[in-house]
């Protein structure tokens, strides 16, 4: 899988730098480099790449400028590229696959081509599920109607929740892979997500929070404790109908008698 990329940026040599980093990575060829935003999106609608690194701070069209310009086309994933972490947020909330901040660190590139290359895996499959139906559709319209309806309540139910989330601490903006996320202690209105080698603090309600994941594996097993069930390695009885589950970090958590039943659904 080749990931066709365009580099855009006023100042020729953070192209160079981000050039000479992007080396490194055989699967990425670089089809075009832009110094303006007005050239990105005349190239962006011309080639059709499957990724975009984008400067935010540019002369006339800036980064968000450029994203706004391609609304009516399907947009390939940006990452943005600045030398300013105060833009973070509203990258964000742009919709952008990743941010990375000036000079650009090779391990953090990696980090993020990481991330790309399983966001376009993922936009591959869907694209050949919505190949097989069209030629379902043709010779087996019966079976098309059937699976259609099977995938959809499937995708539906997968798309509701999120994969990521950005969460605010310490003057920085993490970008969390759900995946990664062990377990989430309730305090008041903020939340303590522990992933395997961190701690953050989240602003936000339990109940708001629940919402955005995927019930089928984060369930709460106390008033204040979420538990990703897929991290799960041992349950341990304890009195008066309560349980210890054994997460892989090592950490232990208590499970109380009110959501044991629930819990047991999924781990056993």
């Amino acid at each position: 899988m080749t990931i066709r990329t365009i580099l855009v940026d006023d100042e020729p040599l953070a192209i160079q730098g981000l050039e000479l980093r992007l080396a490194a990575h055989e699967d990425v060829e670089i089809i075009d480099k832009c110094s303006n935003g007005r050239e990105a999106i005349r190239s962006i609608k011309t080639h059709k790449p499957d990724l975009v690194f984008l400067d935010i701070q540019m002369p006339g069209f800036d980064g968000f400028s450029v994203v706004q310009g391609l609304m009516e086309v399907e947009p390939p994933l940006f990452v943005f590229v600045t030398a300013y972490s105060d833009h973070a947020i509203r990258a964000f909330e742009a919709q952008a696959a990743d941010y990375l901040m000036k000079p650009v660190e090779e391990s953090r590139l990696a980090d993020t081509l990481d991330r790309i290359r399983q966001r376009m895996t993922e936009k591959r499959g869907q694209a050949e599920v919505e190949k097989l139906k069209e030629v379902l559709a043709e010779v087996a319209p019966e079976t098309a109607g059937d699976m259609a309806a099977a995938s959809g309540d499937d995708q539906h139910a997968a798309n509701r929740f999120e994969k990521l989330i950005n969460i605010k601490d310490r003057g920085q903006i993490f970008r969390v892979d759900v995946d990664s996320i062990e377990r989430i202690d309730a305090a008041g209105d903020y939340m303590c997500i522990y992933t395997g080698d961190n701690t953050l603090i989240l602003r936000e309600t339990m109940k708001d929070l629940e919402k955005r994941l995927d019930p089928r594996r984060f369930q709460r097993v106390h008033r204040s404790t979420i538990v990703n069930l897929d991290l799960v390695k041992q349950v341990k009885p304890h009195t008066n109908g309560e349980c210890f589950l054994v997460l892989d970090s090592g950490a232990s958590v208590k499970v109380s008698r009110s959501y044991r039943d629930v819990v047991a659904r999924f781990v056993h």
